[in-house]
């Protein structure tokens, strides 16, 4: 059994346009969101076995922001693949995940995560920046998902939440 949670970026800034995108930082509404979620996911006692993140400063903040809040202590692996990527790199970084991990996040980004969302649960929401999906495989083998052992289980973001800043 395979649990997978796919993190959109929080909120991230345009007020530098000089800045490629690669290097937008994260806005006033990120730095609120990123650790929000964090402390959600730590009062579900949420800890993956293994963090997998854009390299993309928006991602990578937070990713780093959300493993510290929930106490996550392994290296979070940046992989670039998951920064200028679409459906199909998404799933052949998913199905490469080395099976001694139960349970993985992945930080990235839209509209690759909705239509991964779309195709494996028909989950038809737009994620959110700083959104959260669960997804659970009834199998094995990460190489084994696919939409027929895919079951949607949770859809968390923080505008469910708070916002009234």
């Amino acid at each position: 059994m395979k649990t997978l949670y796919l993190i959109r970026h929080a909120k991230s800034s345009w007020k530098d346009l000089s800045l490629d995108d690669f290097d937008r930082p994260l806005n006033k509404r990120g730095k609120i969101d990123a650790p929000f979620m964090g402390e959600l996911l730590k009062g579900y006692e949420i800890v993956p076995d293994v963090i997998y993140s854009s390299p993309a400063r928006r991602a990578k903040d937070t990713a780093n922001i959300i493993s510290e809040k929930i106490e996550y202590k392994k290296e979070l692996i940046y992989d670039e693949k998951l920064y200028d990527f679409n459906f199909v790199s998404l799933e052949k970084i998913i199905k490469n995940i080395n099976n001694d991990n139960q349970s993985a996040f992945i930080f990235g980004h839209n509209p690759t995560f909705n239509i991964f969302a779309d195709e494996y649960c028909e989950f038809y929401e737009n994620i959110p920046t700083c959104g959260i999906v669960k997804l659970f495989f009834d199998c094995e083998k990460w190489e084994d998902i696919s939409p027929t052992n895919c079951e949607f289980l949770e859809f968390e973001y923080p505008k469910k939440y708070l916002h009234k800043i």
